[in-house]
């Protein structure tokens, strides 16, 4: 081949190749300025804020680097939202992801209600968790709520369950895998509809025969991919907890309650510290980061991608 005919079939790709990048320009311009507006902006905003010692209706502002930093990290109040918001965590996450799982694998079964139980469940989520407040609250109730008549059924003394410092983060807890494992069971049922079936046939050919073995073999690794989404996604709305804090508990009994969002719209828009709640907001993002990268590459490396 000719070096003219060798540059001319080089040629032709690279101009294909720009001629795909000039038309996807204009495609991807409108969500790139969305990106930048709703997201970059705000974000490097916040970062900004975080330096200085801000205060809505102050007349001036001062410059603190890290030390707005030092001070959130010092903070009691902070410190305790934390360590509920992680307690939260770790208890909502693996009870909701083993909850939806479980629930996913009994309609895939093939019930005839497959539809209704697959709504039934979901129905938490679509709901205004701010309006369903007020059943949880009902059912709560130290005297005439539901969970103490059954209590006392068996013979056990009522619990006070939004208004003890020891029950109210449980209670929180109970509310939030009610409100986040429907969500999981419908992410799980698209992972086991995905599923080819002829897996299924050949590892009973091979010697499983019970349920469980199938599960073991064929749909635990499998689900890795969904798996890993669910628990992530899980981990990302758990970390997020506010609605029910906020309509419930607000924080009470004695800070028992507060979790980290609670406390950066409190020290934001009820105290107006906008440096210090920056700063909060900014912890928090980073925090948020590296669980979710130390969690994807721990369980990425025990994924089976199909």
């Amino acid at each position: 081949m000719s070096d003219v005919a060798l540059a001319r079939t080089t040629a032709a790709p690279l101009r294909r190749l720009r001629h795909d990048e000039s038309a996807a320009l204009p495609l991807v311009a409108p969500i790139a300025v969305l990106m930048l507006l709703l997201l970059v902006l705000p974000t490097a905003a916040m970062f900004a804020l975080s330096l200085t010692d801000a205060e809505l209706g102050a007349t001036s502002i001062a410059f603190i680097g890290l030390d707005g930093y030092r001070e959130v990290l010092a903070d009691r109040t902070f410190l305790i939202s934390a360590k509920n918001t992680l307690f939260y965590v770790a208890v909502v996450t693996p009870v909701s992801v083993v909850l939806g799982l479980g629930f996913a694998l009994l309609i895939e079964a093939g019930t005839e209600l497959r539809g209704f139980f697959r709504s039934a469940y979901f129905l938490p989520v679509v709901s205004l968790i701010t309006a369903m407040a007020t059943v949880w609250q009902y059912l709560m109730h130290p005297v005439i709520g539901p969970f103490n008549l059954m209590l006392g059924l068996v013979g056990l003394p009522p619990v006070n369950w939004l208004a003890g410092s020891d029950t109210v983060m449980w209670a929180l807890a109970l509310i939030g895998i009610w409100q986040q494992t429907g969500f999981d069971l419908v992410l799980f049922l698209a992972g086991l509809g995905a599923i080819d079936r002829t897996l299924y046939d050949a590892a009973e050919i091979d010697g499983a025969k019970s349920a469980f073995d199938r599960f073991r073999l064929v749909t635990w690794p499998m689900l890795g991919p969904t798996t890993l989404f669910v628990v992530t996604i899980t981990m990302i709305n758990a970390v997020k907890v506010f609605e029910t804090v906020m309509t419930l508990t607000q924080g009470g009994p004695a800070k028992a309650s507060e979790v980290l969002l609670w406390t950066i719209y409190q020290e934001g828009f009820v105290f107006l510290k906008l440096g210090s709640a920056s700063a909060m907001a900014a912890i928090f993002v980073a925090v948020l980061l590296v669980l979710i990268v130390l969690q994807t590459r721990v369980m990425d490396r025990k994924v089976h991608y199909g």
